[in-house]
């Protein structure tokens, strides 16, 4: 039955952690649905009962229901300082500022209005070590701490969460990404100014390039360059590839690299928590994004796995970027765009015709290449040419001879140190956010020794094909598959239908790989997302996001058929149509300020249609949602081109938490919230099929939930129900398939083939 729309002003009670679990007041039998003040996607205390947190594999509330958690990353900008200037760069590194990224703090009211809006109310908040630790070691930006914390401290207002990550792509911006300052380079001995022309590192993208052909995408190829790739090796294994670095520190002691490199890292780390661990919309932190091995576990210095390494561009060896960094012009393969693999090995050319040096005289090396220095590779003056003199030197333990895997030896205890830093300072509720190298799936060896407390595993997925090539149509490819195997023709998909059931079977795999070797532990994807600018740009010019809105619809319901939590790449302000996101080359952000409302035309209430402006293919992404279920979800489906959406659960009666030691049984609430946008509903009636004869529900366009409650007749029994719209929304795209578009053609061919053959058989043979 529908009860009365609209809500009281009645709260939920919070109570301390030390008096009895809390009650819903659903439990009522006199309780009328939406009868509280809250709404479905309100992650504060006043919608949560108190706080987010993990029982096994799902994020739950003081109340015992299963939370959906949706949201975005915001934002890209805060990669690069505020006062970053491309043509300088880069000079003047001590003295950047990100005060302001990502956003002005008065801004911030609109920003977090509009994902509420959108009901994006999870936020992976985006940091970079640069940003706290630019000026030198030790000495951290407290005015930049200072203003995320005035900025995350409002996310209660507006029913967000956040977690923090600290943002790294490439090692730093100064090797061609983003994250570490660098002072870390300088450290080590590389010569900024050298990176470049030496090889060691491309630039071109953090200098405002990237946009075009010639340069689109390459930027990843930077982790096998010499700059990045040994700065994560050093900073992983640094004891075990590099014992004869040593970094001079300013009391005349010197310091092993590994460790002056970690110590800097965790100490930075633990200014942030102090910073921000107290705050109360932030649930936890995250480790590092994309984390690197380097060299460590590469085979053979003359190749890099092609698997898992992008080739694109000039690709040297590890091998020959030890040669290009010493001042040596080397001959280096050059990789093009092809198809069905992503690339293929096109050209040669000399490098470093200069021969630039990126080893300064002055730094722990006195020049040398560091690999050299530990007699890795070395000059032979007399045939004057470069000799590999330990092929495998990064596969096993140089003194024990013993195999080395980044995962168990390096990785893996840094996790503990990190973790145990966080738990120091922080609130022990704190979750730790972790993630695997990009693009593989979960170890088989992060058994539960080898995992933290409170651990939500937070991988990436992306469209590869897609990233490559920036083109997106009827006909897709799963990367995923045929990097580990996969006959071809089953890579290959045609249409709507077929893009999606292409992304969920990855999506699915990712998830599924990690539950296998992880357990009942919270799988939350970190990043995914779309490239805006794909096909050459053209909805720029047409206004017409056609291909947007299809692929960014494949994706949602690829993370819906998983019942995945998940954070969009990314909601940046800054992003504008020429320069996207200003970092080499990216245009993933479907909003930008430039096209939004000037605050003073902005009403922030969640149901204000002028927070819409400046958002595109909106209709793709705000989309409707269970976000705290009375149970145990079971399946999710919406079509965005009819606005109908199927959502089956099971209610639960209680459900047991173990925190700090201790075993809490929950009575689980018996009211399901369900996001459901006004940008669906607005002058169209909400109709819900499928409930049982005593379930109650109510949808309330105000708060943008659709209520339901479920009955006491049989509180056990599976819910199924089917929400649509009316009037019916029109039709987005076509949800075409290969039989589809070309079944009658190939039908027509064969029945001409037929008759053909027949003919010819009576008329010479008959």
């Amino acid at each position: 039955m529908e009860s009365a729309e609209g809500s009281s002003e009645t709260s939920f009670e919070l109570l301390d952690d030390d008096q009895a679990p809390l009650h819903h007041p659903s439990h009522s039998p006199t309780y009328t649905p939406g009868s509280g003040s809250t709404y479905a996607h309100d992650w504060s205390p006043s919608g949560t009962g108190g706080e987010l947190r993990i029982r096994g594999r799902h994020f739950v509330d003081a109340f015992g229901r299963v939370c959906n958690l949706r949201g975005v990353n915001v934002a890209g900008g805060s990669k690069i300082p505020v006062n970053h200037k491309h043509e300088t760069f880069p000079h003047d590194h001590h003295a950047v500022t990100f005060v302001g990224r990502p956003f002005p703090l008065e801004d911030a009211p609109q920003h977090f209005a509009r994902l509420r809006r959108w009901g994006l109310s999870l936020i992976r908040f985006v940091i970079t070590w640069e940003a706290v630790e630019h000026a030198g070691p030790g000495i951290y930006d407290m005015e930049y701490l200072a203003y995320v914390k005035s900025l995350l401290s409002l996310l209660p207002q507006f029913g967000l969460v956040a977690f923090i990550d600290i943002h790294q792509d490439v090692w730093s911006r100064y090797s061609g990404g983003s994250g570490a300052p660098a002072w870390t380079l300088e450290s080590i001995g590389f010569d900024l100014h050298a990176l470049e022309e030496s090889g060691a590192a491309w630039l071109l993208g953090v200098k405002g390039g990237g946009h075009v052909e010639a340069e689109r995408g390459i930027w990843p190829c930077g982790y096998q360059k010499l700059a990045a790739a040994t700065m994560a090796t050093c900073f992983w294994a640094g004891d075990t590839f590099a014992p004869k670095l040593r970094i001079p520190m300013s009391d005349g002691q010197t310091k092993p690299v590994q460790q002056f490199l970690q110590d800097a890292f965790l100490d930075m780390y633990t200014a942030v928590v102090r910073a921000l661990g107290d705050i109360e919309g932030v649930l936890g932190f995250e480790i590092m994004n994309e984390p690197h091995r380097g060299y460590i576990d590469l085979p053979s210095l003359y190749q890099f796995d092609y698997n898992t390494d992008l080739h694109l561009s000039y690709v040297p060896s590890a091998f020959q970027s030890f040669m290009l960094g010493a001042g040596y012009p080397t001959l280096v393969s050059n990789w093009t765009r092809s198809f069905p693999e992503p690339t293929r090995m096109t050209s040669h050319s000399v490098l470093n015709a200069a021969s630039r040096k990126v080893w300064r005289a002055d730094g722990p090396t006195e020049g040398r290449c560091v690999w050299e220095l530990h007699g890795v590779w070395g000059w032979d003056k007399v045939r004057n040419e470069g000799v590999v003199l330990r092929e495998n030197y990064f596969v096993k333990d140089p003194m024990t001879g013993r195999k080395v895997n980044w995962y168990t030896d390096f990785y893996y205890p840094f996790l503990k140190r990190w973790a145990q830093r966080i738990r120091d300072v922080a609130p022990k509720d704190k979750m730790l956010f972790v993630e695997p190298i990009p693009n593989e799936f979960c170890p088989p060896s992060w058994t539960k020794e080898n995992q933290v407390p409170n651990m939500v595993f937070a991988p990436h997925w992306y469209d590869l094909y897609t990233l490559f090539s920036k083109k997106f149509g009827d006909f897709t490819v799963n990367v995923q598959g045929l990097s580990r195997g996969l006959f071809p023709l089953q890579a290959f998909y045609w249409g709507q239908l077929g893009v999606r059931e292409n992304y969920s079977r990855q999506i699915h795999n990712i998830i599924d790989s990690a539950h296998k070797v992880l357990g009942e532990v919270p799988v939350l994807i970190g990043e995914c997302g779309i490239p805006m600018d794909m096909n050459e740009k053209e909805a720029f010019e047409t206004e017409n996001w056609k291909w947007q809105y299809r692929k960014m619809d494949a994706l949602m319901v690829a993370l819906e058929r998983s019942f995945a939590n998940f954070a969009l790449w990314n909601y940046n302000p800054s992003n504008n149509d020429a320069e996207g996101d200003d970092w080499n080359g990216e245009n993933f952000s479907w909003f930008s300020s430039r096209r939004a409302l000037p605050p003073s035309l902005l009403d922030l209430h969640q149901t204000s249609f002028t927070l819409d402006n400046g958002g595109r293919i909106l209709s793709a992404i705000v989309r409707p949602y269970p976000a705290k279920t009375a149970g145990i979800p079971l399946r999710f489906s919406y079509e965005m081109n009819t606005g109908q959406f199927t959502f089956e659960w099971k209610p639960s009666d209680t459900i047991t938490l173990e925190e700090q030691g201790q075993t809490n049984v929950i009575s689980v609430a018996r009211e399901t919230e369900i996001f459901v946008p006004s940008l669906l509903t607005h002058g169209r009636k909400l109709k819900i099929e499928g409930l049982e004869p005593d379930d109650t529900f109510t949808h309330d366009e105000s708060r943008q939930t659709l209520f339901i409650v479920h009955g006491t007749s049989a509180p056990s029994k599976m819910r199924k129900v089917t929400v649509f719209v009316w009037p019916p929304l029109r039709p987005t795209f076509q949800l075409n398939t290969f039989w589809g578009d070309f079944g009658e053609l190939i039908i027509s061919g064969l029945v001409v083939f037929i008759g053909t053959f027949i003919l010819v058989k009576l008329k010479f043979f008959m």
